[in-house]
């Protein structure tokens, strides 16, 4: 926890941002989760964690500028959010982002495989399409939920 907070404070102060105390907190908050977290559940947790009471938009400011850090991913499936296992080890949020959801457990899974990226790709310059970015969540059954 504590080398993933220091590599995310290195990567803000590299592109001059600062991952102030509240954008930490809600950092650690995220990684602590260990499944996508939605925004309210955050704002719980961090009311938890400050003593008082904090309004949405201190927990969606935060979100935004973890996201645009590459820190954090959304699910747009789940409306929730989960680290980038790419950010800890000092890369940037321009890999492939693909996610395996599992529908009964919530387990969620970063792919991150430039195959499934390149066909995209290709497939959308086959339609004319130019892609600036791309996000796959696909949903089933993790390998606990299959066995139960």
């Amino acid at each position: 926890m504590d080398e993933a907070l220091a590599a995310a404070e290195r990567q803000c102060a590299a592109r001059g941002a600062l991952l102030t105390p509240l954008r930490r907190l809600v950092l650690r908050l995220v990684l602590e989760a260990g499944q996508p977290v939605g925004a309210y559940a955050l704002l719980e947790r961090l009311k938890g964690e400050r003593g008082a009471a904090s309004a949405p938009p201190t927990i969606y400011r935060a979100l935004d500028f973890l996201l645009e850090h590459g820190l954090i991913h959304k699910l747009e499936r789940l409306n929730a959010f989960l680290p980038c296992v790419e950010a800890a080890h000092g890369h940037d949020h321009a890999h492939p982002h693909q996610f395996l959801i599992c529908r009964q457990c919530g387990r969620t899974a970063e792919v991150g495989d430039h195959a499934i990226a390149r066909a995209l790709d290709d497939a959308a310059r086959r339609l004319g399409f130019r892609l600036e970015r791309a996000t796959v969540e696909a949903e089933g059954l993790c390998a606990a939920c299959q066995a139960n």
